[in-house]
């Protein structure tokens, strides 16, 4: 019998009317001004922390509405956000260093959702507000920073194998000349290297000096690594400032775009994502001394550094551990009440210091600061920060013992420069240092008029659409308003589901023109089915005929336009992106609505019955 719907896909469109309606729901219950408070390795979040918060709040005359404890958290929710930037400033006077204190938007999906998982829709930063920074990494550094590794590598490689060599010194241009006393050195040596890092391209100078340079494959992985490594760093960075929801993605070869939707604290965020402060291990050279003054009597395998009063302190070059290497850094206070960071090393780390510890006792050790400030030294240059990198000697001490994993950093000015230290260093050590070329800051409440605006064109646009379609088509067209009306719930179920989808002003134009463009399907199918009748077929056969005969031209006019939003996607960033990916999901959404739940509904009216004429 025609025009019925066989079970399997009545259940189809069920399951999926269900989903779609379960991941919608939490879309509409909006989010709530919240401080997020998370503690750190040797300050855990406790159930006596959370009461403590509560005391501090109410004791300062903050109401709040509520104040949960989630793993290593703890979220206050306010009712205004007047009351959420004052609470935040008495909580963080009254916690200790280890803890950071964060403004946020919480969503105020209930209980029982957050249970099986159902989460609002992230909201760009045009919707919801935050800050958004485009960050250039600083590759000739990151070049730099391999070629001096390897120069360490041959040097212990060539010692290790037993090959006499009179240097080994890294050129400006990025090659290594290795210079050897014999011509049977460079031989073997160069035998021995090409078989070792197969990276590098050898070159005979003349018979007693080889260059080596890095491949053009090489470069590129040392440049990828920078980039990832930068973006694992920066990820880490945005966690220590409780920031749900970020964005850090790469931006062609040599840029990282970050996003912080619904962050209030701007400058915090500034600070702590394009700081690039670190700590190195020296050993000291007391073996020349620096008040020669001569650059012809410092070896080449030493450096002047001073210490922030301006006193050199001449140190080898060969930095022994740095900030990559550590996993846990907090704040404390030596016997004198001065500042300290405590730090804890990762095995290979750990297993490095001690093998340098237990080889230099009774040798001294240097630790330096280093950090990269910008607007120092250069006037701005299209837009790019000018910046320079600054080491201060900031400890040296004699090594007494051997030391092994954990241990302590001295000689810091403030509390609070040994806390952000702390910070910097239990997020990562950066790959190589970046500079902020870009940053937009967008106001919560410019989000809200946004969203205004996007949902009043949703709104329009849906009415005038229903109105057509209810007056051209009739019944028809009051069953593919219905068909329009599960679209958007699908659409907005799918954005919320699919992990990374951000919804954007530029996405709400995708929805809006899906919108528009959904009921074409329809429009197809039921202009065939007029056709049908129009030739004298009966209303069975011509409803049939309509959404069998129409399902081709619907597939293909479909296909292009999410072939041309796919290539949008692919090469598209930020809000091309967002346009791309709500055009595509309303597309495949409509092209379910329209054919399959459509034709269910109309069948479900008019299959099986004997008909004279129908509504269309």
């Amino acid at each position: 019998m025609l025009n019925r719907t066989p079970l399997w896909k009545a259940l189809l469109i069920g399951i999926a009317l269900v989903l779609g309606v379960l991941f919608f729901l939490p879309n509409l219950y909006g989010e709530d001004p919240a401080i997020q408070i998370t503690g750190g390795p040797r300050s855990p979040i406790t159930d006596a922390t959370l009461e403590k918060v509560k005391a501090v709040l109410q004791t300062a005359g903050f109401s709040f509405l509520k104040a949960e404890h989630k793993a290593n958290n703890i979220l206050i929710r306010f009712s205004d956000e007047s009351i959420q930037l004052s609470a935040q400033g008495v909580l963080q006077s009254a916690l200790e260093d280890g803890f950071t204190v964060a403004l946020n938007l919480a969503p105020a999906t209930p209980i029982w959702m957050q249970k099986i998982g159902l989460k609002p829709m992230k909201l760009g930063l045009d919707l919801r507000g935050g800050v958004h920074f485009l960050i250039e990494v600083d590759m000739a550094t990151a070049l730099s920073h391999r070629v001096l590794q390897a120069v360490d590598d041959f040097r212990t490689f060539l010692r290790t194998e037993k090959i006499r060599y009179s240097g080994v010194i890294a050129l400006p241009d990025g090659e290594i000349s290795l210079t050897f006393r014999e011509a049977e050195n460079l031989i073997d040596a160069k035998r021995l290297l090409s078989r070792q890092f197969g990276d590098l391209l050898l070159e005979e100078k003349n018979t007693t000096t080889l260059f080596a340079r890095f491949s053009d494959n090489s470069l590129k992985e040392v440049r990828d690594y920078a980039i990832s490594q930068n973006i694992i760093i920066l990820r880490n960075r945005t966690n220590e400032l409780g920031v749900a929801d970020a964005i850090v993605q790469r931006q062609g070869a040599s840029r990282i775009v970050v996003e912080l939707p619904g962050i209030q604290d701007t400058a915090l965020a500034k600070r702590i994502l394009g700081a690039t402060a670190s700590v190195e291990f020296h050993a000291v050279d007391y073996e020349h001394s620096v008040e020669q003054g001569l650059p012809e009597f410092i070896p080449g395998d030493s450096a002047v550094y001073y210490w922030r009063n301006g006193k050199p302190e001449l140190l080898k070059k060969r930095v022994v551990i740095s900030g990559e290497h550590v996993t846990g850094a907090m704040t404390g206070l030596d016997e004198y009440n001065r500042p300290t960071v405590n730090i804890t090393l990762n095995a290979p780390g750990g297993r490095k210091f001690s093998e340098f510890t237990g080889e230099h006792i009774k040798k001294p050790m240097a630790v330096v600061f280093v950090e990269h400030k910008s607007g120092i030294g250069a006037p701005e240059t299209e837009g790019v920060i000018a910046s320079r990198k600054v080491e201060n000697v900031i400890n040296v001490a004699t090594i007494q013992e051997k030391l092994g994993q954990r241990f302590r950093i001295q000689g810091l000015d403030s509390h609070g420069e040994a806390r952000e230290l702390a910070l910097l260093l239990r997020a990562g050590s950066l790959a190589a240092p970046i500079q902020i070329i870009e940053e937009r800051t967008i106001g919560p409440s410019l989000g809200q008029d946004n969203i205004a605006k996007g949902v009043l064109a949703a709104k329009i646009g849906f009415i005038l659409v229903i109105l057509f379609m209810a007056l051209y088509y009739k019944l028809f067209g009051l069953i593919a308003n219905f068909a329009l009306f599960l679209n958007f719930i699908l659409i907005v179920a799918l954005m919320s589901s699919i992990a990374g989808a951000t919804l954007t002003m530029p996405g709400i134009a995708g929805i809006v023109l899906t919108l528009g463009m959904a009921v074409d399907a329809n429009v197809i199918i039921f202009e065939r089915i007029k056709e049908e009748l129009k030739r004298g077929n009966s209303p069975q056969a011509s409803i049939h005929a309509g959404f069998e005969r129409a399902w081709t031209t619907i597939a293909d006019s479909n296909i292009t336009t999410v072939l041309a939003a796919l290539v949008l996607f692919a090469v598209g960033t930020g809000p091309v992106k967002g346009f791309a990916l709500t055009l595509t999901l309303g597309i495949l959404t409509s092209m379910f609505t329209a054919v399959m739940v459509s034709r269910a509904l109309i069948n479900f009216i008019y299959g099986g019955k004997r008909l004279e004429k129908i509504s269309v």
